[in-house]
């Protein structure tokens, strides 16, 4: 069911690029899927992919549009949100419209990840190894679903995950398919759970609706396995989080194409914001939201002066420069930039800012990357040299000299 699409490059490597916009999470796996999810969209869309995230990990999307800033002229804002709730309607275009004020930078925003028929093919697919490490199968025995979202405030948000749910239904040879949510809304997970319990199935599969494996992930599986232990007679598992799968990338191009193109489509008849909706009357018009917005974003500021929170924007030590102009680009930079950020965040010691530039002049000598202050320009720079550059050059202050094509 996966889609196919046009991925060709239409323009020039540094003309245009994309931030793709997680949430941010504690665990440090969740926002590595994320960076991975923007390589691989690079490596599939060939123009220049940065992740950024609205809390809880770095960069913020101000910092992420200020690095683009100097090296594209256009820039396409994909969320990795799941469904339009208020980051993806209030949070996400407010720091939009501060970028555009600040920034000579066309920025086109993208929808939300939606209801996209790679995503239920995904899900359909998680749900198959869920059965066949229960050792049941849909067309033989009673297996229900349960696909468990984090749970929202918007209306609009929570009915979407029952479309989504009754969608992964059609077709399909479930008992019965059914929309729960880990908090925030009703019916919870436990809810759900002890519900379908009454209607005896052989096999309850549980799927975590969420994109990386982050806290509320774990949550579900422990959830699932508490009402396993407590139902003998049902069994019960949990699957995988869509993670970094790569029909994912078929819904990202689809909505970089519809924001670069002018055809985003939202669900303005259904949204708290523009029309009467029973219970959030007082949501009409947006000026809750965009006070909530902007208190959130004063949250941020307000985390700066914590040591150890990920908001603190203190100066780097080193600030290293990769060409992904069209020559280095062919000749592997988004690998090498990509690699050097890895290896920054498995260091204990690095304290340097990695971003991309524009030509720096050497063209053929690539990829090519400069390190300030220290003014050393490395050339031919291979992903097997990134680990060299971080733990000789930014950890420990000496030059891998065999690299090094000129020192300023």
């Amino acid at each position: 069911m996966t889609t196919s699409h046009d991925t060709s490059p239409t323009t020039a490597f540094d003309d245009e690029a994309i931030l793709l916009i997680g949430h941010g999470s504690r665990r440090a796996k969740s926002n590595e899927q994320v960076r991975k999810l923007a390589a691989d969209l690079e490596t599939r869309l060939e123009i220049p992919v940065d992740a950024a995230f609205l809390e809880l990990a770095e960069p913020a999307i101000d910092e992420a549009v200020s690095e683009l800033a100097m090296v594209t002229s256009e820039l396409t804002v994909v969320h990795c949100s799941l469904f339009a709730a208020s980051h993806v309607k209030n949070d996400v275009p407010l720091a939009i419209e501060q970028a555009r004020a600040t920034h000579d930078l066309a920025i086109n925003n993208g929808s939300h990840l939606g209801i996209h028929p790679a995503i239920i093919d995904l899900l359909d697919d998680r749900a198959g190894a869920v059965e066949r490490e229960l050792g049941v199968r849909r067309d033989r025995d009673d297996v229900a679903v349960v696909v468990c979202s984090r749970g929202s405030s918007d209306p609009d948000a929570n009915g979407d995950v029952h479309k989504l749910s009754r969608l992964l239904y059609e077709g399909r040879e479930f008992d019965r398919v059914e929309a729960s949510f880990i908090g925030v809304t009703e019916p919870t997970l436990e809810e759900t759970l002890h519900g379908l319990s009454k209607h005896r199935p052989d096999a309850i599969v549980v799927l975590p609706y969420m994109l990386g494996d982050g806290v509320l992930t774990r949550r579900v599986r422990d959830w699932t396995a508490e009402f396993d232990d407590d139902y003998p007679y049902v069994d019960a598992l949990a699957g995988e989080a869509l993670g970094t799968d790569s029909r994912l990338l078929d819904v990202f191009a689809d909505r970089w194409q519809e924001a670069r193109t002018g055809s985003v489509e939202m669900s303005c008849d259904t949204c708290k914001y523009k029309v009467d909706l029973a219970g959030y009357e007082e949501d009409v018009g947006g000026a809750r939201a965009m006070l909530r917005a902007l208190t959130h974003q004063e949250s941020h500021a307000d985390r700066t002066d914590l040591d150890d929170e990920p908001h603190d924007h203190d100066a780097p030590k080193n600030h290293v420069a990769v060409c992904t102009n069209r020559t280095c680009a062919e000749m592997g930079s988004p690998r090498v930039l990509e690699r050097l950020r890895q290896q920054a965040r498995d260091s204990d010691h690095c304290d340097a800012r990695i971003t991309r530039s524009s030509c720096l002049g050497r063209c053929g000598d690539g990829p090519v990357i400069a390190v300030y202050p220290d003014g050393v320009w490395y050339g031919d720079v291979g992903t097997t040299d990134a680990k060299r550059i971080v733990t000789d050059h930014l950890d420990r202050g000496r030059i891998v000299s065999e690299l090094v094509d000129q020192t300023l």
